[in-house]
């Protein structure tokens, strides 16, 4: 269990570390409350923002000015006209020491768009396989724009083997499923498929499990593209900017598998060009790569990962009729259902409500993402049962206060949605 001492402790380190990126570092107090943890790292990266234009400012789109040299802390980008050629030296996105070539965009979805609407010029007609619970979005830009592609769903359990059909077959390997279908995946014989694509979001960009994965596919030889949004854990939990990436790796000597995935790094940069979603360097986070980035990011994903755990077993206690998730493979939040069904607005009312009874005495907010130092409600669409329900993010937080948060969760959905 960490105390409150040790966690403002730890979030003094945080707010230092970010404080540093400035020009004229601030001086900054330790703070008292988990108030005001939230509320000075959100202004500091603000500043650091607005630092970044004032600084920069002939670095404009054109870069029309020689005297420019844009950089954000260890990252320094080259670029011609409307950074559709952008170039990006800096730390590695992953830290599996694998030779890689990265590609940034300017979100998430940005960067899988990119790879997929890439991956149709390289397999004309493929077959995308993808497991239960899967991100909603994902399947739809497939099923909207990629009209030669046939998702396949897979079903559980598994056969054991990762089967090729007709088509060239992808594997999109997403880390926001259940554990349940995670791990079963990787017990498969994957040989069979020609590309994954591993969706790691949901996970820190050291965790084990994509160094699992990625010796999985090396055991298979397939080769494999990692895809990212930056803004959920690589900021400090202060959601500095909208920033992308897909990570590019072979396994093989073999000429024509290297030869493929060097042609879909080069695609993927063109449909980044052409999609005009370039990544802006004002959104990489100037304070990334240093050990004590490093280190306090592993002791931030370490105590959300603890707090889950503590969540589910209160959780499945409390309210063991109404959890409608509580083990994803990430285990950065849980899922609740209610007793009537809910549309989409109905879980949206049901977040806001919830958060908005317990903010006056709980760090918790009605807040479309995960990986903050508050806890986070928004709606939720479980697309294996096809309903909606609410998600409740787990936040880094001291143990106490999180486990009194989740009691007094219990209590108010048990009052209000059974």
């Amino acid at each position: 269990m960490e105390t409150i001492e040790k966690f403002l402790e730890r979030k003094y380190r945080e707010i230092q570390l970010i404080s540093d990126g400035l020009s004229a570092p601030q001086q900054v107090s330790r703070p008292r409350a988990v108030d005001e943890v939230i509320a000075t790292k959100f202004q500091l990266t603000a500043a650091l923002r607005a630092e970044h234009e004032l600084q920069d400012w002939n670095a404009t789109e054109t870069a029309w000015s020689t005297a420019a040299r844009p950089a954000s802390g260890q990252f320094l980008f080259q670029y011609d006209y409307q950074r559709a050629d952008l170039c990006v030296s800096g730390p590695p996105v992953y830290e599996v020491g694998c030779a890689s070539e990265t590609v940034y965009s300017a979100s998430g979805m940005g960067a899988i768009s990119a790879l997929l609407l890439a991956s149709g010029l390289i397999f004309p007609k493929a077959d995308i396989l993808v497991l239960p619970g899967s991100y909603g979005e994902t399947l739809e830009l497939v099923e909207r724009l990629l009209a030669r592609y046939r998702l396949v769903r897979l079903a559980l359990p598994l056969s054991g083997t990762l089967d090729r059909g007709d088509a060239p077959t992808i594997l999109l390997l997403d880390s926001c499923v259940r554990a349940a279908a995670f791990d079963a995946v990787l017990r498969c014989d994957g040989s069979a498929l020609d590309l994954l694509v591993f969706d790691t979001t949901c996970f820190a960009s050291s965790s084990g499990r994509i160094r699992r994965v990625l010796r999985w596919a090396r055991r298979c030889r397939v080769p494999v593209v990692m895809v990212r949004s930056h803004n959920k854990l690589d900021t400090l939990g202060a959601e500095y900017g909208r920033l992308g990436s897909s990570v590019f790796v072979n396994w093989t000597a073999a000429d024509s598998s290297r030869s493929m995935i060097e042609r879909l790094a080069g695609e993927t940069r063109n449909a980044v060009r052409l999609l005009g979603s370039a990544a802006l360097p004002a959104h990489f986070p100037p304070y990334v790569g240093s050990k004590e980035y490093r280190d306090l990011t592993r002791a931030r994903i370490a105590a959300i990962l603890r707090n889950g755990r503590f969540a589910a077993r209160i959780l499945a206690r409390e309210l063991p009729a109404r959890s409608a998730e509580l083990h994803f493979v990430h285990g950065l939040y849980v899922t609740l259902y209610s007793s009537r069904p809910l549309d989409e607005l109905g879980a949206r009312q049901a977040a806001e409500a919830m958060s908005g009874h317990l903010r006056n005495r709980y760090p918790i907010r009605h807040a479309g993402s995960f990986g903050f130092d508050f806890a986070a409600t928004e709606w939720f669409r479980d697309a294996t049962q096809d309903r909606y329900i609410v998600r409740v993010a787990v936040p880094d937080l001291p143990t106490q206060l999180w486990t009194d948060l989740v009691r007094a969760i219990a209590v108010w959905w048990n009052e209000n949605h059974c």
